[in-house]
């Protein structure tokens, strides 16, 4: 009995799926963990200096640039693949 002719797959269906996301840079997660424990050591340097560092002329507004930091390295988290 004679062979059925394979067919081939289309070109979309070999390739990367258009909705499968690209991977992260190499670059994307150190500059994530990097930004949460910059922003944590930016508080904790604050309260341990008792205002005098890292900003004095600024007082508890030191702490909001410290979450501020922290948050955008969790915000980054969403966008880990």
């Amino acid at each position: 009995m004679p062979e059925s002719k394979s067919r081939k797959k289309p070109v979309e269906s070999r390739t990367r799926a258009a909705s499968e996301p690209k991977p992260n840079p190499v670059w994307y997660k150190p500059v994530m963990f990097g930004l949460m424990v910059l922003g944590l050591l930016w508080i904790l340097v604050y309260y341990i200096s008792e205002g005098r560092f890292p900003i004095p002329d600024i007082a508890s507004w030191n702490i909001l640039i410290g979450f501020g930091i922290a948050i955008v390295g969790f915000l980054m988290t969403t966008r880990w693949r």
